[in-house]
């Protein structure tokens, strides 16, 4: 079978399906990507936002883990530089020597070390150099600054001196919108199947059901923004020739639902993160995050998030709805008694939370493990039970998405006979191309673009931080005259338009949580959200009967999802 014959079904428009279907249309193929919800809906949304290669992974002596991890690290500042941006940590140290007990015996013992022994005493300056020089000599990257030791007051963020006596500082990477990540990686596998004549389908809210080597994809109905399973009719019916499972924490039900018999797979763990605009906090951070040993002993970041603070994360066991997870109070506790240990000046209260959110890693299942014992390694599981090869993707990481879609790919081609015919090694992620470096660079190429497109400064960054680059194509294609900005926003309502057209758009929600990115926008309002229901209602995908129903639902999302209250004008929002 030639490659352009095959049509692969994915499962699950997550970072993992994104890349999946990237690196297959590279390779020719014909593929069809079905979601029962939106793109990045899952952990993707609501990750710690970095790109890392796994520091505390050397502990467990999952050095492979570490190497790929900074490679793809790599990969993504060179190809993705208007999304991802290397970030300086600091972590605050209160001694010279302290857990190597722990330590020697998470390396030697692994996941099988006593868990007595996993909250000894904290990790000492010796024991955290030592790492951090593995760390660099796995990273290998010219670009980016070696580690360093800092006196706590000599530089880097300040700590509280009380408690802390060093900062141990090293690089790692962070990618503010994944969303906008994920939007990237089907648009450029879109583009691809275009320029080669193959097939891509993306079908956001619908479902794909399995008969015999049938599969019927169904649109769900849209009610108010939430999506329940039609019974309509197949809008898309073939037979794929093999089958991906990028689902993520829904990988076992959806096993499930394809009437595909299988051992338990999935063993998430919750992890929730709280968002602050408190001044004192961002302040002090710079441009410099915080990666600290919460008092359990687990890692928490504090990290720059635009004009805000991201606070996170959290790491239990969870057995619900992965869509239903939220931030528990507990959890609010937990994270703010943390940052106030690092921090005292910041005074940190739960009024100063803007907004919190709460996703399911989908990590391996391992009975009877510790949440943070359980391996972020990704893993290919193989299912002959069904009618079609499937293959499921287990855990993984944003930083690693890449790889796990070029590794997957080679499985699937060696599966059914295929040639391999390219990689995204190289590849930049659509925006990224011709990307100005150095902050002089890149506030001159603002400002030139404003001129040539008729635009104002802040609403060209405002597109900009979304698509990089390909900023100047879209605001040059917008109709002139449609430049004036929604309420609340930078954003001009013409590139507003352009993105419901292009980027697989059905409701409010996913302009405000994955396409606009304006969920963590402190200026959003009733107004804004309104204004949006009213574009789609002009681009066809809303009717006009609607719009009371998919913004008063979008507000209570916002509120009992988020916790975030949207008003005339910004009031802060709190957990009650």
């Amino acid at each position: 079978m030639a490659n352009e014959f095959a049509h692969i079904l994915i499962l699950g428009a997550g970072i993992n399906g994104a890349a999946v279907a990237r690196e297959l249309a590279l390779n020719g193929l014909r593929v069809t990507l079905v979601d029962t919800a939106d793109l990045a809906f899952g952990a993707t949304s609501y990750s710690s936002r970095l790109i890392h290669g796994g520091l505390r992974y050397l502990e467990y002596g999952e050095f492979d883990l570490v190497r790929e991890s900074l490679a793809e690290r790599g990969r993504l500042l060179r190809l993705a530089p208007h999304l991802v941006r290397a970030l300086r940590l600091f972590i605050p140290v209160e001694r010279r020597w302290g857990g190597l007990r722990m330590s020697a015996s998470r390396f030697l013992l692994g996941r099988l070390a006593p868990k007595s022994w996993m909250h000894a005493t904290p990790r000492g300056m010796w024991l955290v150099r030592m790492g951090l020089w593995m760390y660099d000599r796995y990273a290998r990257d010219p670009s980016l600054p070696r580690h360093s030791v800092h006196r706590v007051g000599k530089g880097g963020v300040p700590v509280d001196s009380e408690k802390y006596r060093w900062l141990c500082a090293y690089s790692d990477a962070q990618v503010v919108y994944p969303e906008r990540l994920a939007v990237a990686l089907l648009d450029d596998a879109r583009e691809i199947a275009q320029a080669s004549g193959a097939d891509f389908e993306f079908f956001n809210y619908h479902t794909a059901t399995l008969s015999g080597r049938t599969v019927e994809i169904r649109r769900r109905t849209l009610n108010a923004g939430a999506a329940t399973d039609g019974q309509g009719p197949a809008v898309r019916t073939f037979e794929p020739t093999a089958i991906v499972n990028a689902t993520g924490a829904w990988i076992d039900e959806t096993l499930a639902r394809l009437h595909i018999p299988s051992q338990k797979l999935i063993g998430g763990t919750k992890g929730s993160h709280i968002v602050s605009t408190n001044a004192r906090l961002r302040e002090a951070l710079s441009d410099g995050g915080l990666y600290a040993e919460a008092a359990d002993g687990r890692p928490v970041f504090v990290l720059p998030f635009g004009d805000a603070t991201l606070i996170g994360t959290t790491d239990e066991r969870y057995e619900g709805d992965p869509a239903q997870a939220v931030t528990t109070q507990r959890e609010f506790d937990y994270l703010l008694a943390t940052v106030n240990e690092l921090l005292p000046q910041a005074g940190l209260t739960v009024a100063d939370v803007d907004l919190h959110y709460s996703g399911v890693r989908p990590l391996p299942y391992v009975a009877n493990a510790t949440p943070a014992s359980i391996t972020r390694r990704h893993v290919i599981q193989e299912s002959n039970a069904g009618p079609v090869p499937l293959l499921s993707l287990i855990g993984g990481k944003l930083t690693t998405s890449r790889s796990l879609a070029e590794e997957t790919t080679s499985a699937l081609l060696a599966r059914l006979g295929l040639e391999k015919l390219a990689d995204s090694r190289e590849r930049f992620v659509p925006g990224g191309e011709s990307y100005p470096r150095g902050s002089a660079a890149l506030e001159a190429a603002w400002s030139s673009l404003a001129n040539r497109c008729g635009c104002a400064p802040a609403q060209v960054r405002a597109v900009w931080r979304l698509c990089g680059t390909r900023a100047e194509s879209t605001l040059k294609s917008l109709p002139t005259g449609d430049t004036s900005s929604v309420a609340g926003t930078d954003l001009p309502r013409g590139y507003v338009r352009w993105v419901i057209r292009n980027e697989w758009v059905q409701t409010v929600d996913d302009l405000v949580e994955r396409r606009l990115m304006l969920l963590y926008d402190p200026r959003l309002s009733v107004a804004t959200v309104r204004e949006l229901a009213e574009l789609l209602v002009d681009e066809g995908v809303l009717a006009r009967g609607d719009v009371d129903d998919q913004v008063g639902s979008c507000l209570a999302r916002l509120q009992a999802h988020f916790g975030k209250r949207v008003g005339d004008a910004h009031q802060g929002s709190a957990q009650e």
